[in-house]
């Protein structure tokens, strides 16, 4: 029995089996994620490791090389790349299409472990995201009062850095956060050049006595019977005095201090770039999101997260919106929508002024949104996102639906006409039907078949 006969002679059968798809696809369009293009995920790991204090050669030399040397050899890399700024190494790994990223960052994870880095270099943080890419979210920290202190900049990096950053960091689908603009507090020691060369010190001599005095190092484990204690170095400076009373050498039996030598201030970084925000200077939060990870969800749980930071800020403090990437995709998507919705209406008219039949017209209509909802259930079922593309699929279908269902409804008209009466309408629908159906499919899949080679694209 063919499917044309079932639908036929099994009415209520196939009523309760629309009504089952059409909850169904309702339930799965609620839980269908939406992007502005469908979800590319980029292959990609960003190995980040900051070095204060260097220059990007030293960066490129001590940090970026050994770690392009170590990782070079985990399974799946195609490209590895790294950018070596003041302070900061970023080494990109591009791997290639279908890699578990998920077992790919574990065995990254266990090379940088065994990875021996200079002492005063951080721990290597592995990031889900390109550095390249643009962020979807950008807010602005200002102040509300006119023309803020130095200190008060300085302050609201601070903020920025410890408050802010710290919370958004640990949503889920959040990569990374990048704090720009405001003033970054920085100790700065201002060496005197003829008192240094009165007393024979040199400059190498007074960074390494800065280094080897600032220390917070581990230092081993210590077994004590069925007990293991952890040890580090914890020698950190706290307050420019004890900067200044650093031991640097000593000269004719008189001990020289930091202090005889150099000028120590808490100042502010060098600055090349200044944010503003309305017109006021402030601190720049740009945020970058996973390479798998939804954009519209990730910025609803940031501003989520960001209300509640706004009800916890100083008073003098002005959080504003900047750029909201996932306002573009939603309204990208809302036009295509909108656009699809108008399409088939006007579809719908035109066919009522050609057939000038009242019950073809409303089948036909009945039957466009029937099929779009029982997409919903494949398309969730596939972890397909409501996106440009798959909607522009849709209308495609929706047009190939029309199409065939014009064709169908001719030929029942037809069939019931040479009868003139003698047939009844359910044989007239079940021989229409059957008598175009292999026409139908093949022109479907005549359509279809252009679509073929999309299926060997990788990604």
């Amino acid at each position: 029995m063919q499917l044309v006969d079932i639908a036929v002679k099994r009415p209520v059968a196939i009523a309760m089996f629309t009504l089952a798809v059409l909850l169904f696809g309702m339930v799965s369009l609620g839980r269908l994620s939406v992007n502005l293009l469908p979800e590319l995920a980029y292959p990609t790991l960003t190995i980040r490791t900051d070095y204060t204090g260097a220059a990007p050669a030293e960066v490129e030399q001590l940090v970026s090389k050994p770690i392009e040397e170590t990782i070079g050899t985990v399974k799946g890399v195609r490209t590895v790349k790294s950018i070596s700024r003041p302070g900061q190494s970023d080494v990109v790994l591009e791997f290639a299409w279908g890699t578990a990223m998920d077992f790919a960052s574990l065995e990254v994870r266990e090379k940088l472990d065994i990875l021996q880095l200079p002492l005063d270099v951080d721990k290597p943080r592995l990031l889900r995201f390109n550095p390249s890419l643009d962020p979807i979210l950008r807010y602005g920290l200002s102040f509300n009062t006119p023309d803020p202190s130095v200190e008060a900049m300085k302050s609201l990096r601070i903020y920025a850095d410890e408050q802010i950053k710290r919370q958004l960091e640990s949503i889920e689908g959040v990569a990374s956060v990048k704090i720009g603009g405001a003033l970054e507090n920085e100790i700065q020691v201002l060496v005197d050049q003829r008192r240094v060369s009165q007393l024979n010190i040199s400059i190498n001599t007074i960074i390494t006595r800065l280094k080897e005095e600032n220390l917070n190092t581990a230092g081993g484990r210590i077994d004590n019977g069925n007990q293991a204690f952890l040890v580090r170095t914890l020698n950190q400076f706290t307050g420019l005095n004890e900067i200044g009373e650093l031991y640097i050498a000593n000269r004719n039996g008189k001990s020289i201090r930091l202090r005889d030598v150099a000028t120590i201030q808490n100042t502010y970084k060098e600055r090349d770039a200044i944010s503003r925000f309305n017109g006021k200077e402030g601190a720049e939060i740009a945020i970058y999101k996973e390479g798998d990870a939804n954009s519209v969800d990730v910025a609803r749980l940031v501003g989520i997260a960001l209300e509640r930071i706004q009800n916890q800020l100083p008073s003098d403090y002005a959080l504003d919106k900047v750029y909201d990437q996932s306002e573009f995709i939603k309204q990208a998507i809302e036009d295509v929508k909108s656009s699809a919705i108008i399409g088939g209406i006007l579809a719908m008219i035109i066919l009522y002024l050609f057939l000038k039949d009242f019950w073809p017209t409303l089948i036909i209509s009945v039957s466009i949104p029937l099929s779009v909802i029982a997409t919903f259930n494949l398309m969730y079922g596939n972890d397909i996102s409501l996106n440009i593309m798959s909607l522009g699929g849709i209308a495609l279908a929706v047009g190939l639906l029309v199409d065939n269902s014009i064709v169908v409804l001719e030929n029942i008209d037809k069939h019931k006409q040479r009868g003139k009466g003698l047939i009844n309408a359910a044989t007239a629908a079940t021989e229409g039907t059957k008598e175009v159906s292999s026409a139908i499919l093949a022109s479907t899949l005549t359509t279809l078949a252009v679509f073929v080679p999309l299926i060997f694209v990788e990604g």
